[in-house]
């Protein structure tokens, strides 16, 4: 909301040397966000100047200039730019005449832009200064020719001061209004906060008398409101005042030109001008009609299905059965508290003036704003709710101004009104409360007297205090609205910062405990997180989806972000891919990526979605909200990760170590680790990945996961070159099987006694499950043992392999001698000899 300081000192006592940051800071006191400080970029001497004579001069160009002989000052005095009093200007535009009083620029002046002047040869004369244009000087978009003061009503001295006489002095601050404070959006309620903040003095502009704001009679009114929202009727209050014989060719007052442009407001005529000035003023949206161009009374209705309506812009818009209408006996003439319609809109030629100020239901006009993409300065108050005591005042402010500016005549005879009783229902606020919320020790005339500064009507009874709001502030609602108005008036700087003690047996759950550990575990081994959208492809979700590759039912978005992804993801891998892709194409192909997020795994004859959408601001009932769980696919939280590249960059003296698959097994056993479980590998397949080079992972013998080598299509399909290796966990489910708490392994401060053993099995033999025969049977002095070497070649009988394993034992107790140790190994050497007649090799 932009203010202008000129304007706001009429209701409020704003002090004459008050800078405008002083009047922010006042404002954000009382909860306002500081925007901006809007000027006229203006810098004098900009002056009030004669045209003595001026001679036409066509040029080789084919324009004609006027050679301009300009009075800038009186006669006998020099100019303001230290001049003569006749200036020599070159001037382009021709809708001037000799005796005219003019907007002169001097040399030195600066205009918007910036745009310096100066005295400058052109078209074979010294052109000494400018004169300007209503566009020039920042007033407006006329740019049709120069700005002649006779125009606007003005006969000044030659020589005066051309900023101060326009209202080009001006400034005006900007505030954020948050959608709960529309009261604040007019000068109005920005006046009334300025005195909240500093005690000054307020003026209410729409403290009016009641047979001062009384319409006429004799039009007609009606609201047929047949469909309220929320059992709301769509207005509740209609005034109608007629002011009769305006001439819509007199110009805006410069002042209110000047003020409604550092409001944002765009001069379009004194008779839409004075609508838009009072909106401002006063919050209260007004529109006018041509009453010539009316027929019959006015209707406020819901629109039919089908019906359609030319707005104010130009464009027809086909209507929504809950939009408001505007109507007359010809059709809709406009969308109620948006925007007018074209067939009955002021105009150049509009005698007779319709004057309409209503109170519209908030959430009528919001739909209706949004469902048309219609935001209007209207639509905006509107939607936030205004005063309903204040459209008899604005419809009358509004009558008063055409009559003094539009040289009409208000009938006072002839009007109309609809309107009901304002009921503000009264709140119980008890007493401590406020002191409780908010933390401070508030006296009970301190909340009082804050309660009361802001309007309410405050009586105090056994229990605290019965509150009435005012009307113009339907945000207040209960108690604890009332309490942070307290807070507000009192000052915000007396709430202490007091860091809360938290309650025992709170903070991160188990799941989101694991769900850290394994995430800073990867981080801490070299991967980057690297979120991605949930969306992907029908031939993706198959591919990665399942180990076979067979056609999965897939999630389809109703209103995708992607068309060509319009299914949502089964598996974390495509969004992998994609970003690998992204970083390769930008140039950097070494990459170790992570990602935790969900999938949705949907079932094969289960209809997911529904049609019924539940309304707004209504809460669903059980059965509701039962439907909508339902409705909604198992959505597993899974983790993937990606190599790609060069695990270690090639470097003075160290050559590049290429990303492999046992990087990936590192990287799952570092997940384990984290979740506290054992996650063992076996032998796999999957259609994505390399046959031979794919392992499933599982927990106790429950699959978790796997791990492998992207097949070389799928990774060219995604422009990544090289090999890429790919690991995916049901991370939900690994933390489930690790259980609530997770025990340290304690630490023994004994030596290890290592030992290497190395067994020939059959080629079809799985490593893996010889690895855990050896760990069943070398018993529990063993402490760790990893595979070395798979070895097929000479020395070895054919169809068979060797497998070396390393073994580290250690006591817990005591320190192991050598005869233990190989006790151990040869019991677990006999457990793998007993399940695959493995044998030692010689």
């Amino acid at each position: 909301m932009r203010v202008p300081l000129s304007w706001l000192r009429e209701f409020v006592d704003l002090p004459a040397d008050a800078a405008p940051e002083d009047v922010l800071e006042a404002l954000v006191r009382v909860g306002f966000e500081e925007e901006d400080v809007h000027r006229f970029e203006l810098q004098g001497p900009i002056v009030v100047g004669e045209v003595v004579e001026f001679v036409e001069e066509p040029q080789s160009n084919g324009k004609t200039i006027r050679w301009c002989q300009v009075r800038v000052a009186p006669d006998g005095q020099t100019a303001a730019d230290g001049g003569d009093a006749v200036h020599g200007i070159v001037c382009g535009a021709r809708n001037f005449f000799a005796g005219d009083k003019v907007v002169v620029t001097l040399p030195g002046a600066v205009l918007p832009g910036p745009f310096p002047i100066a005295a400058r040869k052109t078209y074979g004369h010294v052109s000494d200064g400018m004169i300007a244009s209503a566009k020039e000087l920042g007033l407006g978009d006329e740019h049709n020719g120069i700005l002649r003061l006779v125009e606007l009503g003005i006969d000044a001295p030659v020589g005066t001061d051309a900023i101060a006489l326009l209202g080009l002095d001006d400034v005006a601050v900007d505030i954020n209004v948050t959608p709960d404070r529309g009261y604040a959006l007019s000068v109005r309620g920005v006046a009334r906060e300025y005195s909240h903040a500093t005690g000054a003095a307020f003026r209410d502009p729409a403290a009016r008398e009641w047979g001062e704001v009384a319409p006429g009679s004799g039009f007609a009114i009606a609201v047929d409101d047949a469909a309220p929202i929320r059992g709301r009727v769509g207005a509740s209050e209609f005034v109608a005042r007629v002011v009769r014989d305006v001439d819509p060719t007199k110009p805006t007052p410069a002042w209110m030109v000047a003020r409604l442009t550092l409001a944002g407001i765009r001069s379009l005529g004194i008779l839409i001008d004075i609508t838009n000035y009072v909106m401002i003023e006063l919050g209260q949206p007004i529109h006018g009609y041509d009453l010539d161009k009316l027929q019959g009374g006015i209707t406020v209705r819901r629109a039919t299905p089908g019906e359609k309506l030319e707005t104010l812009d130009g464009k027809v818009r086909t209507l929504d059965p809950e939009d408001l209408l505007i109507t007359d006996e010809s059709g809709p003439i406009g969308l109620a508290g948006v925007m007018g319609g074209g067939t009955t809109e002021m105009s150049g030629t509009t005698r007779n003036v319709l004057i309409e100020a209503a109170t519209f239901d908030t959430v009528s006009i919001a739909r209706t704003a949004r469902r048309h993409k219609l935001p209007s300065e209207a639509s905006r108050r509107f939607e936030r709710g205004v005063d309903p005591l204040v459209p008899f005042v604005a419809a009358r402010r509004v009558s008063e101004l055409m009559v003094e500016y539009a040289g009409g005549t208000s009938d006072e005879e002839f009007g109309g009104a609809l309107f009901a009783e304002v009921f503000v229902a009264g709140i119980a606020l008890p007493a401590g409360f406020v002191q409780g919320l908010i933390g401070v020790d508030y006296t009970a005339g301190q909340v009082e007297s804050a309660l009361r500064l802001i309007g309410c009507e405050v009586e105090s009874d056994a229990d605290g205090w019965h509150v009435i709001p005012p009307t113009w502030r339907p945000d207040l609602t209960d108690k604890w609205t009332l309490a942070e108005e307290v807070a507000r008036i009192e000052g915000y700087d007396r709430i202490p910062s007091i860091l809360p003690t938290p309650p025992s047996g709170r903070g991160l759950t188990p799941a989101q405990q694991g769900r850290r550990r394994v995430s800073n575990a990867l981080a801490a081994a070299g991967y980057v997180e690297t979120p991605s959208f949930a969306f992907t492809t029908d031939e993706l979700n198959d591919l990665h989806g399942s180990a076979s590759g067979e056609k999965l039912p897939s999630i389809k978005l109703a209103n995708p972000l992607d068309g060509q992804a319009p299914f949502l993801r089964r598996s974390l891998v495509p969004g992998l891919l994609q970003v690998a892709h992204r970083n390769v194409a930008r140039g950097f192909t070494d990459l170790a990526l992570f990602e935790t997020g969900v999938v949705f795994l949907s079932k094969s004859g289960v209809a997911y979605g529904t049609a019924h959408v539940p309304p707004l601001a209504v809460r669903p009932d059980a059965a509701t909200l039962a439907e909508l769980d339902a409705s909604i696919p198992p959505q597993h939280r899974h983790l993937a990760v990606l190599l790609a590249g060069n695990l270690v960059a090639k470097q003075h003296g160290v050559q590049p170590i290429a990303a492999d698959l046992a990087d990936a097994l590192d990287a799952v056993r570092a997940v384990g680790a984290a979740a506290g479980v054992a996650i063992d590998i076996a032998q796999g397949q999957r259609a994505a990945l390399h046959p031979g080079r794919t392992g499933v992972l599982s927990v106790g013998g429950t699959e978790v996961g796997y791990v492998g080598e992207l097949l070389p299509a799928v990774a060219e399909a995604s422009d990544l070159p090289g090999r890429v290796i790919v690991a995916e966990l049901d991370l939900d489910l690994v933390l489930s099987l690790a259980g609530e708490k997770v025990v340290a392994a304690s630490l023994s401060g004994y030596p290890a006694a290592t030992q290497d053993v190395s067994l020939v099995v059959g080629a079809d033999v799985p490593a893996a499950e010889v690895r855990e025969a050896l760990v069943q049977g070398a018993g529990e002095l063993l402490e760790s043992l990893r595979l070395v070497d798979d070895y097929r070649g000479p020395g070895v009988a054919e169809g068979t392999k060797s497998l070396t394993f390393a073994l580290r034992f250690r006591g817990a107790d005591r320190t192991l001698t050598a005869a233990e140790a190989t006790e151990a190994k040869l019991a677990g050497v006999a457990a793998a000899a007993e399940r695959f007649g493995a044998t030692l090799r010689e």
